[in-house]
């Protein structure tokens, strides 16, 4: 039991570690530039109309 206690601050800044790891690969998932067109078509999808949306699948 001693030795989980010894590497408490070890496994602390793995913890740190591995959060940031995960955070930065999610943003560079998200914020890559062949996901511009995408992002940015659902930028705009608030200020379209109903009548936009009328031809698309799905609509009932």
């Amino acid at each position: 039991m001693q030795a989980l206690h010894a590497l408490q601050p070890l496994f602390s800044s793995l913890w740190v570690l591995w959060f940031f790891l995960l955070f930065g690969g999610i943003l560079f998932w998200v914020l890559r530039p062949s996901r511009r067109k995408l992002w940015e078509e659902r930028g705009r999808m608030v200020l379209r109309d109903d009548d936009d949306n009328s031809g698309r699948e799905g609509r009932s």
